[in-house]
């Protein structure tokens, strides 16, 4: 059963439907006895990093998410901002984040080549897959999504990025690290390359 974490953030009900679409089964969590059975888990979140950070410690889920995913290794897949708090830290703010993928969050104005460029990067843009990353696969034609951040996830090994995209520089807007996978776009709005990415998956 592929389980969403509930916090108080992110478009829940836009997954729930794709996976209805898809015709496969998914449940709501809003507390720690509601991740029971979860084979799969996907961490939505918009916002900023502390504040995504601050719901997650409060629901009550956190102790049980690190026994999950660090434990037991079941699979969890970060969006947007919740791709953002599987880093160490982030130069939006002051906690700690989950710590599952070594890395951190730096804002497009650190980088040389996207200093000047407008804030938040937002609209379509194309990703270039890391070779055999099972998050893009089946597509025959270019993997096109939306974003909408102006933060971007750093990763501590070259090795965890998994797909990158470009804004004024190359940036890493997918990592994977053994069952912990994360996406900075939005695939439930990027029509059917979304679905597609969501559809491999839930099919990891």
């Amino acid at each position: 059963m592929i389980t969403i974490i509930d916090y108080g953030l992110g478009n829940i009900q836009a997954f729930v439907n794709v996976y209805k679409r898809l015709h496969i089964p998914v449940t709501l969590a809003t507390s720690a006895d509601q991740l029971a059975g979860a084979s799969k888990l996907i961490l939505p979140g918009v916002g900023a990093f502390d504040h995504a950070m601050q719901r997650l410690n409060a629901s009550g889920m956190r102790q049980t998410l690190d026994d999950m995913v660090l434990g037991q290794g079941i699979p969890v897949l970060g969006i947007c901002v919740g791709m953002q708090i599987l880093a160490d830290s982030s130069d939006e703010g002051v906690l700690p984040g989950l710590g599952w993928i070594p890395g951190r969050v730096r804002n497009f104005h650190s980088v040389a080549e996207s200093s000047e460029l407008a804030l938040p990067h937002m609209g379509w843009n194309d990703v270039s897959p890391a070779a055999g990353s099972p998050l893009f696969q089946g597509q025959q034609e270019n993997w096109l999504f939306y974003f909408l951040h102006s933060y971007f996830f750093e990763c501590a090994d070259p090795a965890h990025i998994a797909a990158t995209a470009t804004y004024g520089a190359s940036f890493s807007c997918a990592v994977a690290s053994k069952n912990v996978y994360g996406v900075q776009c939005h695939p439930e709005k990027s029509h059917h390359c979304g679905v597609a990415l969501l559809k491999n998956f839930a099919e990891l």
